[in-house]
């Protein structure tokens, strides 16, 4: 049997041009390259999975390639690698820096890439300092950190800085896809959004989640198996809940809430969610805002379709209901109460004025 590669290993990117969502980095060190000016110490700085590690490791390997020193087979002579997190002390920053100082037996340059640099100690950054002040001319150091807030000043101001951005959940989504169909597995457009936007802008986070889900639901996978397994309400949840809401169903609004409760789910984080579904029919009511939604094309259509269904008014005060009772939730001595009321009330928004519409409980 074969060993099951994980997708952020098996298609990390070798090329700047496969790089996802980075292309203000990429382009700038390409040119860089192509032009010489590739400065001695660069920062690469961001959240995590955004491939910070990645663009230094093929930024290390266009600089042997273009100076000779690659072998036959790839393997790339003068790239060194520590990382900071297991490598924090002083003897590992003097052990380096007293290697740097030897000039590469092939090729021109030798890159050392310190991976969450952050992670030094006091100590270890103040032996790296002079070597960073006054580095040998065959050095190129890279260093790549998720808190650049942690970095001291005086390394700060001797590196060029890269500031990786996160991901769009779009980007992420055509990643997935791109995949996905190289792999031969079957997926619902929404169902990726989902992995996307769970991610939170982070690619090799998305690909973990996709891992799992392609195991799951054994390569096919939809939008409800998604929900289940990331334990997130399903879009059509909250639509439903929704609509009870405005026919006045009371009784049936309260116990589709018991079932959300009763399959887990937390009710300050669902009625949140209720209040951000009532911002997004109101986004949806204009063709302006409808890209400010933050859902699958699929999902979108139906929130556009149940938006025709309310008032702007009416879904205003809706937000004010669940905003309303998510401030309160962590001071009332019985929060589902909290929810609840807020679901009646929310049933009772079209009912106003209606006697014919009320229904009882």
């Amino acid at each position: 049997m074969e060993n099951f590669v994980v997708s952020a290993r098996k298609y990390r990117p070798q090329e700047f041009d496969t790089v996802v969502g980075q292309a203000h980095i990429t382009d700038t060190l390409e040119h860089a390259i192509q032009e010489n000016q590739l400065a001695q110490a660069l920062l690469f700085c961001g959240p995590r999975g955004v491939g910070k590690t990645t663009c230094a490791r093929i930024l290390a390997r266009k600089i042997n390639e273009r100076d000779g020193s690659t072998s036959e087979d790839g393997f790339s002579y003068n790239i060194f690698e520590l990382d900071a997190a297991s490598n924090n002390g002083v003897d590992e920053i003097r052990e380096l820096t007293d290697q740097v100082r030897f000039a590469p037996q092939v090729g021109k340059y030798k890159i050392y890439i310190i991976d969450e640099v952050h992670m030094l100690s006091s100590a270890a950054f103040n032996a790296f300092l002079k070597t960073l002040e006054e580095p040998p001319a065959h050095a190129i150091f890279i260093l790549a950190t998720t808190e650049k807030h942690k970095i001291i000043p005086t390394i700060l101001s001797r590196c060029q800085i890269y500031d990786f951005k996160r991901i769009t959940i779009e980007d992420i989504q055509l990643q997935l896809k791109k995949i996905a169909e190289k792999e031969g597995i079957a997926y619902e457009d929404d169902a990726l959004y989902m992995v996307a936007q769970k991610a939170d802008g982070a690619m090799r986070d998305a690909l973990s989640i996709f891992d799992r889900l392609s195991t799951f639901t054994q390569k096919n996978i939809t939008l409800a198996k998604a929900a289940e397994v990331l334990n997130i309400l399903d879009y059509d949840q909250y639509l439903n809940i929704v609509d009870l809401a405005h026919e006045n169903r009371i009784s049936e609004i309260v116990s589709a809430f018991n079932e959300i409760v009763k399959k887990g789910f937390d009710s300050h984080i669902f009625i949140a969610g209720l209040g951000n579904h009532f911002r997004d029919l109101m986004m949806a009511q204009n063709t302006n805002t409808l890209n400010l939604i933050e859902v699958g094309e699929t999902t979108k259509t139906k929130y556009a379709a149940q938006s025709k269904k309310w008032s702007a008014q009416l879904l205003i005060d809706a937000i004010e209901i669940c905003n309303h009772a998510d401030i309160n939730y962590k001071n009332s001595k019985n929060p589902r109460l909290t929810v609840e009321i807020a679901l009646m009330q929310l049933a009772s928004l079209t009912a106003n004025g209606s006697a014919d519409k009320k229904k009882s409980i």
